[in-house]
Order: structure tokens, then sequence, then C-alpha cells
């Protein structure tokens, strides 16, 4: 299967999205759906795009999105509880006490990548003063996902030299995944954790790879590459397009949903390959991540495309024979990674890293050299 064309940046859809707070969480169509109002999530995941997309863009392009994603962020820390919460009205009112663990974990990882790439000095400790006062109910997380996330951001934030309670808080994070995969067979047909197979799947060897490369611990950077070539196994069609598991899941022993298949699924195998291709320097990884990418441009069970490369937006699904026409912001936000993320992942673009480059530098998909 030849690779698909790099397009060029489109930010037309993020910016009909966006909210004088940030991107509306859901859509009809094209068109944003204020009544859903907006949420931690999502809005973390912009300000990562803001980041990634700075490399083409430059910084004054995306600057005024990714300030307005901080703020948003800051207002949805509460000291009191020490947590993110997570969902907001259009009028700016929270609408929760304490947001997801998931939301907890992706507002952290967006601030240490702000901590560590944000080309503005205010911007870096902001972000970065903001990721050390969640800290200490970060550790606490036990969703793996969230887990994995929060794992993720300590890694970066190292890379950026945050050391003391974040360098504690990765040990212990590392430490519920060590131990969440301790009684999983390798060998086995079900190297997984989980009883079901779920969402943003790949979002778990991810963090165990990069956390096995940090601590120099080959357990912990096998378990990983077991995992993830396990997911890349299970979710490759025999047409050899991607084909991840669909929003009904897969239990054990059960019967595997097919559709509706979500963007987010991809973009967290693009970025786990990213991550084990900095780590093992294999090739596999590299094409891995580009059948994930051509997913969304129409290689996969059905044919169709999702992303819009003409104004960077992206459906919410795939189903069977049709694709979910609604554009909301996970699905766009998923889009922008997986692109910019094989923009800096292709040979042709900035130089690959080399063999056995630590894996704590692939950073949502940047490859920081």
């Amino acid at each position: 299967m030849s690779e698909r064309p790099l397009h060029p940046v489109q930010r037309r859809h993020l910016e009909e999205l966006s909210g004088p707070l940030g991107i509306w969480q859901h859509a009809h169509g094209p068109l944003p759906d204020e009544s859903f109002g907006y949420c931690t999530d999502d809005v973390a995941r912009a300000l990562e795009v803001d980041l990634l997309q700075r490399h083409s863009l430059g910084w004054e392009r995306v600057s005024p999105s990714a300030w307005r994603s901080l703020a948003f962020l800051a207002d949805a820390f509460d000291p009191a509880s020490g947590s993110f919460r997570n969902f907001r009205s259009a009028d700016g009112s929270w609408l929760d006490e304490v947001g997801s663990e998931d939301s907890q974990g992706r507002a952290v990882l967006a601030l240490a990548h702000a901590a560590v790439q944000a080309p503005e000095v205010p911007m870096r400790q902001a972000a970065g003063s903001l990721f050390l006062r969640a800290l200490p109910r970060v550790g606490w997380l036990t969703a793996l996902r969230a887990v994995s996330s929060a794992t993720l951001a300590c890694d970066a934030a190292l890379v950026g030299g945050l050391g003391g309670e974040t360098e504690r808080t990765f040990l212990r994070l590392a430490g519920r995944l060590r131990r969440a995969f301790a009684t999983v067979d390798l060998e086995g047909d079900w190297p997984w954790p989980e009883p079901v197979l779920t969402y943003e799947n790949a979002l778990l060897p991810h963090a165990l790879i990069v956390a096995g490369t940090r601590l120099a611990d080959a357990s912990l950077r096998r378990a990983g590459l077991v995992a993830l070539d396990w997911l890349i196994r299970v979710q490759t069609a025999r047409a050899g397009v991607f084909s991840p598991v669909g929003s009904g899941w897969w239990p054990r022993g059960g019967t595997r949903s097919r559709f509706d298949q979500q963007p987010i699924e991809a973009s967290a195998m693009i970025l786990a390959c990213t991550a084990a291709f900095g780590a093992t320097d294999s090739e596999r990884y590299r094409r891995t991540a580009q059948t994930a990418y051509g997913w969304f441009l129409g290689d996969n069970d059905v044919g169709l495309p999702l992303a819009d490369v003409a104004t960077g937006g992206c459906c919410d699904g795939l189903s069977a024979g049709r694709v979910n026409r609604n554009q909301g912001a996970e699905s766009t936000l998923m889009w922008l990674t997986a692109l910019e993320t094989m923009r800096l992942l292709r040979p042709q673009g900035r130089r690959a890293p080399a063999r056995r480059a630590p894996a704590a530098s692939l950073i949502a998909g940047e490859l920081r050299l």
C-alpha cells in the first residue's frame, strides 16, 4: 500500500468549532453544537494540536488559541480538590465538581507538553506551575488510560527538567502499569490486562514503552512492545488496512465489535508506533503508523475517507457502509494530531531518531531531536 500524502495544515474547521472559552465539544455535521458546551478533554487536546502545528504555521498563528486553552485548563483546576473539572456549559459555568480520571490524565499531559515545548517563557512557566499543582492528585489515579496519560505527562516534564515530585509521581504511576501487566501472559492469545478491549487501547503500550525506556527496564519495555504488536495484529484486516475495535468493544472470548470505529484509535496507534519506532528503530512501526494514518483517508474497512483535508475537519466515526458526518472536537483533533505526527515521522521530514533514541523524547508525536 503506497504512502498517503501529507496534506497542508488546515485550521478552518478547528476555528469554526472554537468558542470564546475553547473548542466546542460536539457538532451537527460541520457546525458546532453549542448546547453541549465544552470539556477539558478536548481543550487539552486542542492545546497539543497547537503545539504540533506551530512547526508548520509558526507560533504567532497558533498562540492565541494555545493561550485560550491554557486559560481554560487553569479555570478547570479546583484548588480545593486538586483536580480538574471536565464539563462546562456554553455560559462558562462548570457542570461537575471533579472530572473523570481520563480528563485528569489528558489535562496534565497537555500541560507537560506546553511546559516543555511552548516557545514563550510565560506559557512554559504557567503550564509548568499548573502541572505541578495537579501532581499530588494525579499520583493517585487508578484507571489504566488515565495512568498511562499521566505517565507520559511526567516523562515529558522530566525531559523538560521538572524533577522532584514529578519523578516520584512517575515512579508511582509506572509501578501501577507494571502491576497491571504482571499477571498478563505475554505469550498467550490475550496479552492484555483487561477482560475487554475498549477505547484508546494503544495508549497503554505507548506508556509502557516510554516508562521502560526511561527506567531502562527491559520487562516493562517488552510488555509494551508485545501488547502493541498484538494490537497491530488483531486490528489489521486481511486487506492490510487498519481496522480498530468498534465502539461496542471486544470482550475476551466474545464477539468483536467491528463498527463504529473511532478516530481516537487511529491516532493512539500512530503515537504508540512513533514511540516504538524511537525505542527500536524498527521500520515496521513506522509502516504501521502509515497504515493507521491511511485509515483517515479511506484506507479502511469501508473505503471512505473521514478526514476533510480542505477544512481540517474529521467525521466522528466509521459505520458499516458509511461515515458519521458529524465533525466534533475529538475526531477533528485526532485527525490533526495524526497528520502532524506523520509529518514529523516521515523520513523526508525532520531527521528520524537514532537507534534506541529515548522514547521519552517522543512527545505527542513530536520527534524532539
